[in-house]
């Protein structure tokens, strides 16, 4: 299961589980849209292509949490 990484990498910006515009490598690595669209779609960290990540529906949060675990470091 994804871990749903509730920021951007490279910028810091929230990027709610439940919401579209997140975009991940095999490795998760989060980006938002703008960052990863000046990465070139290309991960940073691996070199790996950067994908839409899915969005996880609100009422299965409960159940199975997205991560809280900021991954942005200025």
């Amino acid at each position: 299961m994804l871990e749903m990484r509730p920021d951007c990498e490279r910028c810091g910006s929230d990027l709610p589980a439940e919401n579209p515009g997140a975009f991940i490598c095999s490795f998760e690595c989060t980006y938002c849209a703008d960052c990863a669209g000046d990465l070139d779609d290309l991960c940073p960290n691996c070199g790996g292509e950067l994908m839409d990540r899915p969005t996880r529906a609100k009422k299965l949060h409960d159940k199975f949490p997205p991560s809280t675990s900021r991954k942005f470091k200025p």
